[in-house]
């Protein structure tokens, strides 16, 4: 089987343009609702992606009693409900702050934090970030009067950008290859690493310019006595010398940053965003991203390690982020932990749940004993604490709903946007050509033929499809492919209106991806799942030419040009250019395009 990769991060800027912005950002929120095509729109910041099951519940009863009935998972791992009418935001608000959603009205569209979802359950990483979350979000929310230590200062963070992002990876690797514009990265000796800007860079990333090579660093930061969490010999002090001359005038855009303890690592992450505040107004941009600011502006190292100092936290620079042991996200399945649990890991085609399927996951959190229910960037959920011997049983029921229990299922990596009748501007219902393009990759393997079904290219075989993908088909639109089992609606697609693409300025009226895998092997598989070729891209339907949402890097563009039909085209990082000469195809044939665009045929 395929093990889950993960998918790149959504549109980032390349770096050599900065983008101009005539106004604030018109982000959705629990307050500022976004007016769609099928009603209103509410987007619920929930941190990390925690939710206890009564405030899972309460979200539930949100969605039924104002919304259209279904939840949207967001790349962030926060909450949309859609469908709500003109009037009824008093009575959301209202809800909200009687479940513990909403705790602050002013930082309502700024509590943006992804975090490592299997932190502390799987005996990985080199610490549970759970505590950071809490801890980063009540910074966030601080909105203490000016006194010592920095106290004061966090109260301007009530006017982050609603785009401005926080990620919590507890060392991984999973959450830091998001591009936030703030990550934390636990390390191995209790602390923890603190970067600002994009995606740690690959390897044969240039030093920065203006920062101290390795060698000197090296000797700069020995330790001596084996004394120092940071890192540092006793004699260093961050507010010496040494310090300053390491990280002066070096951007931390080249894979440096700074080395904080454990204990101050949220707040360390609370000052590094006031301290994008400060740069974005000496620049006299509006901002919203720390990678949009502009380089003679950037955050460096030196300013940013004496806003800390001035805060009463101690750090020390480092020449290079430690590159992460691995960037995958959770594969869908049971998550065994060394406490004799098991965590219990769900991606949602495409990314949106029903009603039914929601009720389901809250009594699987409240039965599994953790009373807790985690939502992932990559919309899915992550279910704690379950007896092994449970595990197996709730994964099939959470399989009989139309949820995707196995990592090998075909919606694992397929993304849409919002498409019709949700987006006014697509030419086509793009979330019901996905399920379609999705069952016929389902019918073929239900068949054993080794074809994709209606499609105009082979796929390798593919009879080993696991019980949940083979025997369930999900169509959003209502027009359901029946393939060898039950018929399931997972209630459509994710949406995330009002995102605009920092480079070209569009409004995301939503977008989705769907789990950590893409959906067929690629034709270098091995028969067990092993990769012995390249990773196949991702794939992303979009409604219209602004592709609102799509991924990052490589990936294959199937672009809706009219009712009917779809241009394949496989593009590439840099500005997003096509890498192949393009197929115009029809819905009916778009799984074959696709297929044979991933060269997977």
């Amino acid at each position: 089987m395929l093990a889950a990769m993960p998918l790149p991060p959504t549109t980032t800027p390349s770096g050599d343009e900065t983008p101009v912005r005539g106004r604030d950002d018109a982000c959705p929120g629990a307050l500022r609702l976004h007016p769609a095509d099928d009603g209103s729109l509410a987007r619920i910041r929930v941190p990390g992606g925690l939710l206890t099951a009564r405030q899972a519940e309460a979200l539930g009863r949100v969605s039924e009693e104002l919304g259209d009935g279904r939840l949207d998972i967001t790349s962030r791992g926060n909450v949309q409900v859609r469908g709500l009418a003109a009037g009824c935001g008093a009575e959301l608000a209202a809800r909200l702050r009687a479940a513990g959603l909403l705790p602050s009205d002013r930082h309502d569209r700024v509590r943006n934090i992804v975090a490592s979802p299997l932190s502390g359950l799987d005996g990985r990483g080199h610490a549970d970030v759970v505590a950071w979350v809490r801890e980063l979000d009540a910074a966030l929310c601080d909105d203490s009067p000016a006194g010592p230590a920095g106290r004061g200062e966090l109260s301007a963070l009530s006017g982050l950008s609603g785009r401005f992002l926080f990620a919590l990876d507890d060392g991984r690797g999973d959450v830091a290859a998001l591009g936030a514009d703030v990550t934390l990265i636990a390390t191995a000796d209790g602390g923890a690493v603190l970067r600002c800007g994009g995606p740690l860079p690959g390897p044969g990333v240039s030093r920065p310019s203006g920062t101290t090579p390795p060698d000197t660093a090296a000797r700069r930061a020995r330790r001596t006595d084996g004394s120092d969490p940071l890192g540092r010999g006793a004699e260093a002090n961050t507010g010496g010398a040494g310090a300053t001359s390491l990280a002066t005038d070096g951007s931390m855009a080249g894979g440096g940053g700074l080395r904080v303890r454990g204990e101050d690592a949220p707040r360390a992450a609370a000052f590094a965003a006031v301290e994008f505040l400060t740069r974005v107004r000496e620049s006299g941009t509006r901002a919203w991203r720390v990678r949009e600011l502009p380089a003679e502006h950037a955050v460096t190292t030196g300013g940013l390690a004496a806003r800390l100092a001035g805060a009463g936290i101690e750090a020390v620079p480092v020449e290079h982020t430690p590159a992460p042991a691995s960037a995958a996200p959770p594969a869908p399945g049971s998550v065994p932990g060394p406490n004799g649990r098991h965590a219990l890991s769900i991606a949602l085609p495409l990314g949106r749940v029903s009603a039914a399927q929601w009720r389901l996951l809250t009594t699987l959190a409240s039965r599994g004993g953790a009373d807790e229910l985690r939502m992932t960037p990559w919309r899915g959920v992550v279910l704690p604490g379950f007896a092994p011997d449970d595990a197996p049983g709730a994964l099939s029921e959470l399989a009989g709903a139309g949820l995707v229990t196995t990592p090998d299922s075909p919606w694992l990596g397929v993304g849409a946007c919002t498409g019709r009748p949700g987006c006014a501007k697509s030419l086509a219902d793009v979330r019901a050509d996905a399920a379609r393009m999705v069952a016929d990759v389902t019918r073929g393997r239900a068949a054993g033929t080794g074809r994709v079904a209606a499609g105009a290219a082979d796929t390798p075989d593919m009879a080993g499809a696991s019980a949940n993908t083979a025997g369930a088909v999900a169509d959003p639109a209502g027009t359901v492919a029946r393939t060898a089992g039950a018929v399931v609606d997972p209630a459509g697609a994710v949406a995330e209106p009002a995102r605009r693409d920092a480079d070209s300025g569009h409004v995301d009226t939503g977008h989705v991806v769907a789990g950590g895998s893409p959906p067929w092997p690629v034709s270098g598989t091995t028969s067990g799942g092993g990769r012995a070729g390249p990773e196949p891209l991702p794939v992303y339907v979009s409604g219209c030419e602004r592709r609102c949402g799509h991924p990052g890097g490589r990936w294959v563009d199937a672009l809706a040009i009219g009712d009917t039909g779809y241009r394949v085209t496989v593009r590439g990082a840099g500005g997003d250019t096509p890498e192949t000469d393009s197929v115009d195809v029809t819905a009916e044939q778009l799984a074959g395009a696709v297929a044979a665009a991933r060269g997977t045929t």
